[in-house]
């Protein structure tokens, strides 16, 4: 089944959405509500700051389901870190940032870059990833 992708534009920006991804963070609506507003259809209004804040406020994003492309550009923009840094969030997922590869137990593996949230409640329905139930069971 392919990825849900949903794509917001411009005149020189595109948003990328993919709602599988997206753990509730709450991060991209509560620091830039005038384009990021979860109860307007659509969701994601480009015209509501400049492109540079946009830009921002996507690269603040924790499951990597919000990026952005440039018009000039043909690939989404996704910082590639040659570091990684592991952060525990108070109540959420474990947050890995950086380029890392993530061995399944059926001996797959996924590369993932910029930042990816594992869970650590043992609640969501994606693991190893999160999914934003930690909210949902009030895990501390």
């Amino acid at each position: 089944m392919a990825e849900k992708i949903k794509e917001y534009e411009s005149k020189e920006l595109t948003v990328i959405w993919k709602p599988e991804k997206c753990i509730h963070s709450e991060i991209c609506y509560k620091g830039l509500s005038d384009v990021f507003d979860p109860k307007a259809r659509p969701w994601v209004n480009v015209d509501g700051a400049d492109d540079q804040t946009i830009k921002q406020q996507v690269d603040k994003c924790p499951s990597g389901a919000l990026s952005y492309r440039l018009k000039n550009e043909s690939e989404t923009k996704d910082e590639i870190e040659d570091e990684q840094i592991v952060e525990v969030s108070k109540g959420g997922p474990l947050m890995v940032y950086g380029n890392i590869k993530v061995k399944h137990h059926d001996g797959s593996e996924t590369y993932k870059h910029r930042v990816t949230a594992f869970c650590r409640c043992d609640a969501s329905s994606n693991k190893p990833y999160c999914d934003g139930s930690h909210k949902k069971i009030d895990f501390e």
